[in-house]
């Protein structure tokens, strides 16, 4: 029961990732606020309470404590009510798991502002509307994580999802920030970058024989692998963790590294276009990283 006693707002909970979060969460003591507004992948079409009610009903038939909500995090309003929901139902809030998301996939010289524009406000507006509400209420106790879900599309790279990496690697850089500014008063920052076959991940292209291989590795990593990453960051036992960056892929675990220098040339008479090229170029390239994508560095079967 490590999260005996704490309140956790888990969002976009209704199915995959966040569902098996919050479920596991429940199951070591967490009272859970259930967000998901119950929309398509895309965000788009009519919502439902349902799938964020389906949750709750697991939790609470399992002996667990657990409240539907459903405001969307994309709305700073909205944000508000997802952390007055924690404070209304259970006096409290501990834990918040940033894991709302839709995908509006499209090649880059052809994503409209619209698809642009409906990614990076669900997650990374989403992740720091839904933050912010709940920073406050942390800083007054002295206590509090957060657990925001990246990706390897930002961290690494991948085809047709400018907006989602964009968003992704965003929340790795606020979660940061977030680690820097809030560890005077207690508050711990980390992200997970989830491997696991969900609707999040059901639109990657299978069309060659290297996609396929890729899709059919994805369908062996199941959502619920994730939550016991997300429940040990949650818990008291990640104490001395903030600022960090993993990965969970099946039986995997990973910390990722985060942007440094590499390599570096000096001319004591300053550079000009002429000498980059001629000099500072070769010094750097044999250090240049690949154009590639996730895809490509993790490229071994789940173990």
């Amino acid at each position: 029961m490590m999260l005996e006693g704490k309140v956790a707002v888990v969002t976009g909970a209704g199915g995959g990732i966040g569902r098996e979060i919050a479920l596991a969460m429940a199951l070591a003591g967490a009272a859970v606020v259930v967000n998901d507004i119950g929309a398509s992948l895309t965000g788009e079409g009519p919502t439902s309470a349902t799938p964020g009610e389906q949750t709750v009903a697991i939790i609470q038939q399992r002996g667990g404590r657990a409240v539907a909500n459903t405001d969307s995090v994309a709305e700073w309003a909205n944000a508000q009510r997802i952390v007055q929901t924690a404070l209304d139902s259970f006096g409290r809030i501990d834990i918040v798991v940033n894991n709302a998301g839709i995908l509006r996939d499209q090649i880059f010289h052809k994503m409209s502002p619209e698809e642009w524009l409906a990614v990076i406000n669900v997650h990374l507006n989403g992740t720091f509307f839904v933050s912010r509400a709940a920073a406050e209420h942390f800083r007054k106790s002295g206590s509090g994580a957060f657990v925001h879900m990246t990706s390897t599309s930002g961290l690494i790279g991948n085809f047709g999802q400018a907006n989602y990496s964009a968003a992704k690697l965003g929340i790795a850089a606020m979660s940061k920030s977030i680690a820097l500014d809030m560890q005077r008063f207690g508050v711990r920052s980390n992200c997970i970058a989830p491997f696991a076959w969900s609707r999040m991940t059901s639109s990657i292209p299978a069309s060659t024989e290297a996609e396929r291989a890729r899709v059919a590795r994805l369908q062996q990593m199941t959502p619920d692998k994730n939550a016991p990453l997300a429940v040990f960051l949650a818990s008291d036992a990640a104490k001395d963790v903030t600022g960090q960056i993993f990965a969970a892929r099946h039986n995997e675990l990973f910390l990722f590294s985060q942007p440094r220098p590499i390599r570096s040339t000096h001319r004591g008479e300053g550079w000009t276009p002429e000498a980059i090229a001629e000099t500072a170029l070769p010094a750097l390239k044999s250090h240049f990283l690949p154009l590639d994508r996730s895809g490509d560095v993790f490229s071994w079967d789940p173990v």
